[in-house]
């Protein structure tokens, strides 16, 4: 199982808090790459619900890891 930006891009919309299932199937009715849905297929489920992408993939870069000043734009 393997992260990018780009791929972690298609869950940022997803219902959070959700379980594994719900994810593959925002992932599959949203027309996420094959990869995602994979990604997806290969967490653990203990029928606990995620919280956030970060639950999933806990090196999600947050706005906090930009180094830009939102008040210059």
């Amino acid at each position: 199982m393997y992260w990018t930006l780009e791929l972690a891009s298609h869950l940022e919309d997803a219902p959070w808090p959700a379980t594994k299932d719900e994810l593959i199937d925002y992932g599959i009715r949203s027309g996420a790459p094959v990869e995602v849905i994979e990604n997806l297929q290969a967490l653990e489920d203990d029928g606990e619900p995620y919280e956030s992408i970060e639950e999933i993939w806990p090196d999600y870069p947050t706005k906090e890891d930009f180094f830009f000043n939102e008040d210059e734009y």
